[in-house]
């Protein structure tokens, strides 16, 4: 069953909620605009949305765009999420 167009998106896991809050502070502590992190990252601003939101369960590659675009290693991106 799809969803309906405009109905809000179900968050993931607990874990998808911490990384995007991560990954949320760390892009505002640069004073990037979710489009020009987006863009820094090589992704696209609604992708990147959802990730902040915690809405996607995303692959390594994805995670080591991340780090690498905000400047830390993908250890310290992970450190305590999910514990």
């Amino acid at each position: 069953m799809q969803a309906k167009k405009g109905a809000a998106k179900k968050p993931g896991s607990e874990a998808q909620l911490q990384l995007g809050q991560r990954v949320r502070r760390l892009r505002e502590q640069r004073g990037w605009s979710q489009e020009g992190f987006a863009h820094e990252a090589g992704l696209g601003r609604s992708f990147a949305g959802a990730i902040e939101r915690g809405e996607k369960d995303i692959r390594i590659s994805t995670l080591i765009k991340l780090a690498k675009s905000l400047g830390v290693s993908l250890s310290q991106l992970l450190k305590g999420i999910g514990s």
